[in-house]
Formats: C-alpha cells, sequence, structure tokens
C-alpha cells in the first residue's frame, strides 16, 4: 500500500451545547465581518499542534493515544473572557488548570518519545485558547470584533472526558475519533 501522509492534531473539543454555541458565534462573525477562517475547524483546544502521520497507521495512531488517554484524569475546564495574540488573532480565554498544563506536558513529552512527532514551538509555549477569529482577519476589524465579542459575554464551563484527533479533509479540520480519558 502506498505511503500517504495526512494532518492530524489533538484538541479538547466542548460538546453540545457550548460548541454549538460556540460555531454560532464564529457563524455571526462571518455574518457581520466576513471573517469564516475559524469555521474550518469545529470550536477546540489544541493540545499538540498538527503533525503529519502515516494515514495508513490511523488504526494504531489511536490506539497508542488511546492507551495514552487512558493514563489522563477528567477534569473541569473553564472558557471566559476575550483574549488577541497581536492583533490578528482574537480568542477565547481558557482558564489554565493544573490539570491541563500537566495533560498537555505529558502528551507533548509522549508524542517527542513514542510517536517521534517533532516539538513545535506553540508545544513548548503552550498557551490554551479557543480561536474565534485569524487569518483572513483584518487589522481595521480587530477594536470592532473584540467589542462584537465582548458584547455576548461569553462564559461556559464544562467536564473534559475525552480529548479529539482530528485530521485535515478537503481543507476542513474534522473530528477522526474522541479518545475517552478516564474518571
Amino acid at each position: 500500500m502506498p505511503k500517504v501522509m495526512g494532518k492530524y492534531f489533538l484538541a479538547i473539543v466542548p460538546d453540545e451545547p457550548i460548541k454549538g454555541a460556540i460555531t454560532s458565534l464564529k457563524e455571526g462573525l462571518q455574518a457581520s465581518f466576513g471573517i469564516k477562517y475559524a469555521l474550518k475547524s469545529p470550536p477546540h483546544i489544541t493540545l499538540k499542534m498538527p503533525f503529519v502521520h502515516n494515514e495508513n497507521k490511523e488504526k494504531e495512531l489511536l490506539q497508542t493515544l488511546g492507551r495514552f488517554f487512558l493514563k489522563e484524569k477528567s477534569f473541569s475546564l473553564s472558557l471566559g473572557g476575550i483574549g488577541a495574540f497581536g492583533n490578528r488573532v482574537v480568542f477565547m480565554k481558557v482558564k489554565y488548570p493544573p490539570e491541563l498544563k500537566h495533560c498537555q506536558e505529558r502528551l507533548r513529552d509522549f508524542t517527542k518519545t513514542v510517536l517521534k512527532k517533532n516539538i513545535e514551538l506553540s508545544d513548548a509555549n503552550y498557551h490554551p485558547h479557543m480561536t474565534l477569529a485569524f487569518r483572513d482577519f483584518k487589522k481595521d476589524q480587530f477594536e470592532p470584533v473584540i467589542e462584537y465579542l465582548k458584547m455576548n459575554n461569553i462564559r461556559y464551563q464544562f467536564m473534559v472526558s475525552q480529548v479529539a484527533l482530528l485530521k485535515k479533509v478537503d481543507g476542513y479540520w474534522v473530528v477522526l475519533e474522541y479518545i475517552k480519558l478516564s474518571s
């Protein structure tokens, strides 16, 4: 079988109704400002930056990740407030509990040693967030977008009991499979 490389990443994807509410917020940004690039993926908090992997070995990748995440415990996560990286990326802030920090650190080490994947700068300097607008975001839209999002006063809290392996398919990131954490 020929080797076909796919692009993947690992993230926390909230369940409904939070997922739908955040998607609606991104759709509102598209309708009001023409910003749509963030709609190419479900609402998520990245745990491991995109990496390439042999598509023929997806099943083994999922099994390996499943064994890793069985050792990770579920935890509570809070989202609230709006932040930005410069004036080109706008995101929902994530309260950074120690459980998330430790999980991401162990995952970073695991993906380097077991999966033999490169550690990206943003893997090493982890800043959890949920992107709402980026890339097709124009500088003169920055303040109006921030005001629009602040008016929505977004706050959520949920239990993280699974993570998602996402795969790039036809230019969009789709959840390939959810992987359970231990209870």
